[in-house]
């Protein structure tokens, strides 16, 4: 199957492995936007989360690369910004991965820009 024909129900699958990648490498402040009833948006979600430093911004996205492969066989169709580690992006299809770093979080405001989507905030792991 392409995988532009994935079903709702592997996107919904995908989210968990995600998430676990991000706060097992300490990203902050994790965002879930739910895209589905926006009319002509290209993902059906936004994983948003900020980390601490450029190092940490490269370990979180290439933590979530490692969980998502392991468990689920799925590799990111596209990954920008990695060698910056200012704003990472990671493209699963269905799903766009931003990690930030404070600074471009905020100047990029992406919750504000897309404020008409369901967000849920996820409680930062200790």
């Amino acid at each position: 199957m392409p995988p532009t024909d994935r079903k709702s129900e592997d996107t919904n699958n995908l989210l968990p492995h995600i998430i676990k990648g991000i706060q097992d490498r300490k990203g902050k402040d994790i965002v879930i936007m739910d895209l589905r009833e926006i009319s002509n948006a290209m993902w059906d979600y936004f994983v948003i989360c900020s980390g601490t430093s450029d190092t940490n911004i490269q370990a979180i996205k290439d933590n979530v690369e490692k969980v998502v492969w392991e468990e689920m066989k799925e590799k990111a169709a596209h990954i920008e910004g990695y060698s910056e580690a200012k704003w990472v992006l990671m493209d699963y299809f269905d799903i766009l991965v931003h990690v930030f770093n404070a600074e471009s979080r905020t100047f990029y405001d992406l919750e504000n820009l897309w404020a008409d989507a369901k967000s849920e905030h996820l409680t930062d792991l200790i």
